[in-house]
């Protein structure tokens, strides 16, 4: 595994970030706040290229289409909302859960959209239509996370789902808050991690925990793959970022700098950068 450096330290919104996410083709980077607003980056400059508003309330998540044209922003609001670049406006708002919606995953054809929601469900989404087209119920308390398994139609919730609504795995294993999922770029392998600070990986065909890897006392907030499914890494309250060696289940090192939570990492699509985004109302980029 390459050692990872810190790039730059970027102060961009007005409150605590709440996640990133980088754009599937062009060198631009989004992030979301409890400030209400999101914004686009350039990369590595930092250079703000756009930002919108017009939530409520905070956003928690956000979403490239897969054809990098809209993006989706999720928040306490209530809803989900489309936003296109062009116009840099609101074009669809997406109104159906009864409380605050933590995250949303574009389906890789682009034509629909999953939410999770502390209601306790997931929705999918039609976008051609603005309509909820299913929800899902089976969790007993709130969905904090939810992914498409590439190239498929299967939603992972922490129970995964497919397009029809049947519920089709359970994993069992978190003790406390299962707080993120992801899948890898295979599909066949699941990451998740929890309030207690444990990452889990999980073998999709064989429904069955592969290993857990003690990421510290602390929550770990959010967890991501590299597209080559061999690392694995986590947003940690303790201001630090986990990096993980997926093939050997093992703890490789600690990415320390922020001076607040971790709420968020993403790689990006290429596989040169990282990005975390913190309660210290910072976004960093590392390489």
């Amino acid at each position: 595994m390459c050692r990872v450096e810190l790039v730059k330290v970027f102060q961009g919104h007005q409150n605590s970030i709440a996640a990133v996410a980088f754009h599937p083709k062009n060198p631009v980077l989004a992030t979301v706040s409890d400030d209400e607003t999101w914004k686009l980056w350039s990369i590595p400059t930092c250079e703000l290229i756009m930002s919108g508003e017009g939530h409520r309330d905070w956003i928690a998540g956000i979403e490239f289409h897969p054809r990098g044209t809209h993006i989706a922003t999720s928040s306490g609001d209530n809803t989900i909302k489309i936003w296109d670049f062009v116009s840099a406006s609101c074009t669809l708002t997406l109104q159906d859960h009864a409380h605050p919606v933590w995250e949303s995953a574009f389906h890789h054809e682009g034509d629909f959209l999953a939410s999770a929601s502390m209601d306790h469900t997931c929705k999918l989404w039609d976008l051609s239509t603005g309509k909820c087209r299913k929800t899902f119920r089976g969790h007993v308390d709130s969905v904090n996370s939810v992914c498409f398994q590439p190239y498929t139609v299967n939603i992972c919730t922490g129970l995964a789902v497919d397009r029809s609504g049947l519920c089709v795995q359970t994993f069992y294993g978190h003790q406390n808050t299962c707080n993120s999922v992801a899948f890898s770029t295979a599909g066949d392998t699941i990451a998740s991690c929890d309030a207690d600070g444990f990452i889990k990986l999980w073998d999709v065909r064989m429904v069955a925990e592969r290993a857990t890897i003690d990421g510290g006392q602390q929550p770990l907030n959010s967890v991501a793959f590299d597209k080559s499914g061999q690392v694995v890494m986590a947003a940690s309250d303790d201001g630090m970022i986990k990096l993980c060696n997926a093939k050997t289940f093992e703890y490789v090192s600690d990415l320390k700098g922020h001076d607040g939570p971790v709420q968020c990492v993403k790689f990006d699509p290429a596989g040169r950068y990282i990005a975390s985004a913190s309660s210290d109302c910072t976004f960093r980029l590392w390489s």
